[in-house]
């Protein structure tokens, strides 16, 4: 029976949908990922994690480890790779995790849905969870790799100060203006508090809700 860390298939794919939204398939996928890399880790290594994709996958890493967006141990770089690494967090020697695509051949609907090769609506969703719980690690590949030491400093915000505009707190490293009042906000419509306490309602750009 396969598992995924602590949890057997079955449960993992039962924390999966309240996390996620949906039984995503790139977030079971992603599960196995983790799981392939946390066991190539020295036991007792405090590690980082980075993600190569902005889809699925840093819901896996969240899912199955101490690393989050929020307390900075997860670094997303969107290369728009299905991949992962784990690494030392002060030695920054670690291992990377991704779909290795020879290793697809056994199994077409994975294949499928990973290149793209039929839309949504066509994929046997019941399948592919079937045919990702089957292969397991089998279509992972793998490799040692060291990250580069700029990356292994913890970033400091620096000093916080009010923006002259919005009144709001900022990183003064940003400049005499937030970035928001520099035109880097995603909303089309904004009613600052300060101004008009009634607002309730802002629209975010179609861009800014596109996934």
């Amino acid at each position: 029976m396969a598992r995924i860390s602590t949890y057997s298939f079955e449960e993992y794919v039962r924390l999966v949908e309240p996390f996620h939204g949906a039984v995503a398939p790139g977030v079971v996928v992603g599960g196995f990922m983790v799981d392939l890399a946390m066991s190539r880790m020295p036991e007792g290594t405090v590690f980082d994690a980075i993600c190569e994709t902005t889809a699925c996958v840093p819901d896996a890493i969240q899912l199955l480890t101490r690393c989050t967006i929020g307390n900075g141990w997860l670094r997303v770089f969107n290369l728009g790779r299905f991949a992962l690494s784990l690494y030392d967090k002060y030695e920054g020697q670690g291992i990377r995790v991704f779909i290795d695509p020879p290793k697809l051949e056994p199994w077409p609907e994975i294949k499928a849905w990973l290149f793209k090769l039929k839309p949504k609506f066509e994929q046997d969703e019941e399948l592919l969870i079937s045919q990702i719980e089957r292969a397991g690690h089998s279509i992972c590949g793998m490799q040692p790799v060291r990250i580069q030491a700029q990356y292994l400093k913890k970033k400091s915000r620096g000093s916080i100060t009010t923006c002259p505009l919005c009144h709001e707190p900022y990183p003064a490293k940003d400049g005499v203006i937030c970035l928001a009042c520099q035109g880097k906000s995603p909303y089309t419509d904004f009613f600052p508090s300060h101004k008009n306490q009634d607002a309730q309602l802002f629209q975010i750009t179609t861009a800014a809700s596109v996934v």
